[in-house]
């Protein structure tokens, strides 16, 4: 996107990625973002204009109120957004502007019918979010430690449960449930400065479905997938790691699909470096797995092997570009960060995930996890 376009955004700063990235800072609600002529305008609520002037200082601030006083005084019975849009823009002669592809329909309705064009953007609206500052990357790293206090006290917890009847494990005498171990987890990186959402704590077949949260008793001898993405709360960046581990022993079909997996990932981030295709980075790891005997493919009804994408980019969001998949396409970017995250699956073994953080340079990945990796607790 040249610097010369007209933007135009309104959202709130906690869920969308792009206003977050523009402005700086957290806003709850809705609010006018404008870059006009190279110059960055913020219209909002009274009640931010203070601390924007101090958070956001690159953007001019403009209180919503002012805006809709003067257009009460012109005529308009109840501005809202749409109408001070479309006076900031007539008074600069503006009559097009550039919007994001999710922005709001019913607003560009009202846009139109204040002579205003608005024309989405069909790719990234800030294609430069992909490679990301040495601030960035710092950003990043810190939300991935604060993934990793939580696997720390999840491992923790796991090597001091005890094996029960069934292979059940306790801890202090209790069943030790995904959901508890999950709550340990997500507690700690609250502690640490995150969010946690959707942490996954997935043991045995329920680890067969990438997604699966985790639900009920966890069991001794059988892998157990653990995969935590927090967001920091003070910058709004995400982190995400993965390791599955056994409590006690694992079988050796477990041991050697884990291997596997392992070396897959080596293979995954020998080929992340600037310049290479994405495609190639998922296909050298899918290959690999097909020429150790395990195959992808369709099995009694459901998915099996290894059929989700190796890796994508993470920052304000925890899925973002590029995507590192069978049908991905364009080449890796120095300063992109990506994740390297093969799996294989299959329900009479269970799953096996390991995913670590990768910074994209011109020789190399720089791995920025520093958490072990161990089959057997």
């Amino acid at each position: 996107m040249k610097s010369s376009e007209n933007l135009l955004m309104v959202a709130d700063s906690e869920h969308d990625a792009n206003m977050l990235y523009a402005v700086g800072m957290f806003v709850p609600d809705p609010f006018i973002y404008l870059r006009l002529r190279g110059r960055s305008s913020i219209v909002l609520s009274d009640l931010e204009i203070d601390r924007a002037r101090r958070d956001a200082p690159h953007c001019r601030p403009l209180p919503l109120s002012r805006c809709q006083d003067r257009l009460r005084k012109a005529g308009v019975k109840s501005p809202g957004h749409a109408q001070v849009i479309a006076s900031l823009l007539r008074e600069r002669r503006i009559r097009r502007v550039l919007v994001p592809p999710n922005f709001p329909l019913g607003l560009a309705d009202e846009l139109k019918r204040l002579r205003i064009a608005v024309r989405p953007t069909r790719g990234n609206f800030f294609p430069q979010r992909e490679q990301k500052t040495p601030a960035e990357v710092k950003k990043i790293s810190a939300a991935l430690m604060m993934a990793e206090v939580g696997m720390s006290e999840a491992m923790q917890v796991l090597r001091s449960a005890k094996i029960g009847r069934d292979r059940r494990l306790l801890h202090h005498n209790i069943p030790l449930t995904s959901e508890r171990l999950r709550a340990v987890i997500d507690t700690a990186i609250l502690q640490a400065g995150g969010l946690a959402a959707n942490t996954i704590v997935a043991g045995g077949k329920q680890g067969c479905d990438p997604h699966e949260r985790g639900f009920g008793p966890l069991r001794a001898q059988e892998p157990i997938i653990i995969d935590i993405f927090p967001r920091s709360q003070t910058t709004g960046y995400f982190g995400d790691i993965t390791r599955t581990v056994v409590r006690g022993r694992a079988s050796e079909a477990v041991r050697r699909l884990y291997d596997t997996v392992r070396r897959g990932q080596k293979i995954g981030f020998d080929r992340v470096r600037a310049g290479v295709p994405t495609a190639d980075v998922h296909h050298a790891v899918l290959d690999y797995f097909a020429q150790e005997g395990y195959k992808t493919g369709r099995r009694l009804g459901r998915m099996e092997g290894f059929f989700h994408g190796t890796g994508h980019g993470v920052g304000l969001e925890i899925h973002e570009a590029p995507r590192l998949g069978q049908h991905s396409t364009g080449n890796l970017l120095a300063g992109q960060v990506v994740t390297v995250e093969p799996g294989l699956y299959y329900p009479e073994l269970g799953g096996i995930r390991l995913e670590d953080v990768a910074l994209v340079t011109q020789t190399g990945a720089r791995n920025l996890t520093q958490f072990e990796k161990a089959l057997e607790l």
